[in-house]
């Protein structure tokens, strides 16, 4: 028995070569009073505030901050952005909506050139999407290419955006100058 696993640890290190990865030197934190002190300054002129974009070594991870309200849903429209390189994984902190992801994308516009936030965006339609309840507590992936839309926010929805990278579209080393 010991003999067999001997000889599949040695293949397996002959079929998966070691590979060396350049990787990030240390952690990095984003205090809750961080997040809190962006908040209250965007609330009423931003939906969307960057906190932080880590190197990792294969890509960056971003980490904003976001706030709707009604006047921010698409009162039901089907009609969505798409980021073409950055998935995004919200984590809903207060409140709540109706999002709508995926589907048949019709009518799209050309992709922009980007944003520090989010890199290349486009927007369309959707058709046959996902409609769905998200509220506090809840946790949506959204993969690099996939509609989505708050298409209906009774109050207000708040929620971390956490923004993974691969392509190295968003500025690494960013930090919100309100958290340096």
């Amino acid at each position: 028995m010991r003999a067999r696993a001997s000889v599949l640890v040695t293949a397996a290190l002959m079929v998966f070569p070691a590979v060396t990865v350049a990787q990030a030197t240390d952690a990095a934190d984003i205090t809750r009073e961080d997040v809190q002190v962006v908040l209250e300054e965007m609330i009423g002129r931003s939906i969307d505030r960057q906190l932080k974009t880590v190197d990792i070594g294969a890509g960056n991870v971003a980490v904003g901050i976001l706030h709707r309200t009604s006047e921010h849903d698409t009162d039901g429209e089907q009609r969505g952005i798409i980021h073409a390189l950055v998935t995004e994984v919200y984590v809903i902190l207060e409140g709540g909506g109706t999002l709508l992801t995926g589907g048949d994308i019709l009518n799209a516009t050309e992709p922009s050139a980007g944003s520090d936030l989010i890199g290349p965006t486009f927007s369309g339609d959707s058709r046959n999407g996902e409609i769905r309840e998200i509220s506090e507590g809840d946790i949506v992936v959204i993969p690099a290419g996939v509609l989505h839309a708050w298409t209906r926010i009774p109050d207000k929805v708040t929620y971390l955006s956490i923004r993974a990278d691969p392509h190295n579209v968003l500025p690494a080393g960013f930090v919100n100058e309100l958290i340096r």
